[in-house]
């Protein structure tokens, strides 16, 4: 009889599937056998279909059945921060019940390669969908990542929901300072209980990077093709979700990856030099503190005055301009009049002591004010430069300056890079001119 953990061969009538007998999720059916192959993903099998179910190898009890995970001595201490999102699927957010409370057990046992990786504690420090977060939240994960770095933590990993995992990561990356250690951020397009997952694969591979390389800082580890060969390593303030469902949605934006991890060999290869390494006598420093009052605003065809006077007396707005940096403000005819009021509405805006900082709304390339008379126009109403951050970037770094500093020290900073956000030379290597997706 195949026990959970043991190697097995499960043939039906037209397939056959090889590899370690999983513990089967509460959320699938109990009428399926699941099957983590050599690849890393999980297939579920219906029962009905199995022939036949051959037992390789036994299980030796390590990290496959539930209880106390032992630690191995010489391998590094990381925690993993739970926040939700398709990583923790066993969540069913409609209900708000809660399946799994992701212990190191539930975790070793959905991925027991990590047992040979490192010695990991895990903690549930958020149950939602990464669209559901706040300011607030980002203050509750810092502080909890502080908490297990100043415990011993030799690396934090934090799995999240994808739709907003690249903004949380820029946050982070203000908001926490001078960490000695990595921390990762870490999610899946694909849940776990799918034979399709990334879920496995991303998480070993920030394990792996965590073990075995000297960075430090916030970074984000996900696919780097629709493979599985690699994971990437990327900038926490420079990173993109570019796809909806595809593994490797992420990308940097007007920067390139910090490193890659094969999933095959496990080897790490750095592609930047400047990063910040580890240092045990470093002491973490978080400034949680973000200012609530921040608008985020794209200009689109067919605008009206009212849309950027509403930010009136606002703390701060990021405005995701077009081009070079532009909104709407001359009338070249009759039907585009409406556009005389564009600019006063803007200096109402600035003149209520808003900060109003432009960003593009093209992918690639940075903000020039300087080039067509629009662009002057703007910085003379007081708009301010966003260089070549992406928008979402320039809006929790606005969030973050205004929380932690006064708004003259805030316009000072703004502009001035503080966590890779702003690349002033962009290179051949970090513009994508090809397909970004391969």
């Amino acid at each position: 009889m195949a026990n959970v953990g043991d190697n097995v061969i499960v043939k039906t009538d037209k397939e056959v599937f090889e590899g370690v007998l999983m513990p089967r999720p509460d959320i699938l059916d109990k009428d399926v056998t699941v099957v983590k192959l050599d690849n890393g993903y999980n297939v579920g099998v219906e029962n009905k279909r199995i022939k036949k179910v051959e037992v390789v190898k036994k299980n030796n009890g390590r990290g496959m059945k539930k209880g106390k995970v032992s630690y191995k001595k010489g391998l590094p201490k990381i925690s993993i921060l739970h926040t939700g999102g398709t990583m923790a699927s066993k969540v069913d957010y409609r209900t708000g019940g809660v399946v799994a409370m992701f212990t190191p057990e539930d975790i070793v046992s959905m991925f027991p390669e990590l047992a040979e990786i490192v010695n990991i504690d895990s903690e549930l420090v958020a149950n939602m969908w990464s669209d559901d977060l706040r300011f607030a939240h980002f203050k509750m994960i810092a502080k909890a990542v502080e908490k297990k770095v100043k415990g011993g933590a030799e690396g934090v990993i934090i799995s999240m929901g994808t739709d907003n995992l690249a903004v949380a990561s820029a946050a982070l990356a203000f908001i926490i300072e001078d960490s000695p250690v990595p921390i990762m951020l870490v999610g899946a397009q694909r849940s776990s209980d799918r034979g399709s997952s990334d879920a496995g694969m991303n998480l070993i591979c920030a394990a792996e990077f965590i073990a075995k390389s000297d960075f430090a800082g916030v970074a984000v580890c996900m696919h780097e093709d629709s493979s599985d060969r690699t994971c990437a390593i990327l900038p926490a303030a420079k990173t993109k979700k570019l796809h909806s469902s595809r593994r490797d949605a992420f990308k940097a934006v007007n920067d390139m990856k910090i490193a890659d991890v094969n999933y095959d060999s496990r080897k790490v290869h750095f592609f930047k030099g400047n990063y910040t390494k580890k240092d045990k006598k470093r002491k973490i420093i978080v400034r949680p503190n973000m200012e609530d009052k921040i608008g985020l605003l794209k200009v689109s065809v067919n605008m009206f005055p009212e849309q950027f006077e509403f930010y009136k007396g606002w703390k701060g707005l990021i405005i995701e301009g077009t081009g070079l940096g532009h909104t709407p403000g001359h009338a070249p005819n009759e039907m585009a009049k409406i556009h005389e009021k564009m600019f006063p509405a803007i200096k109402k805006v600035v003149d209520s002591g808003c900060m109003v900082v432009m960003t593009t709304t093209c992918l690639f390339g940075k903000v020039d004010m300087k080039v067509y008379s629009k662009g002057r126009d703007l910085l003379d109403l007081g708009v301010i430069s966003g260089e070549d951050m992406l928008p979402e970037t320039a809006f929790v770094k606005l969030a973050w300056l205004l929380g932690n500093y006064k708004k003259e020290k805030a316009e000072e900073l703004v502009g001035k890079d503080l966590r890779g956000e702003i690349n002033s030379r962009i290179t051949p290597k970090e513009f994508v001119k090809e397909s970004l997706f391969s």
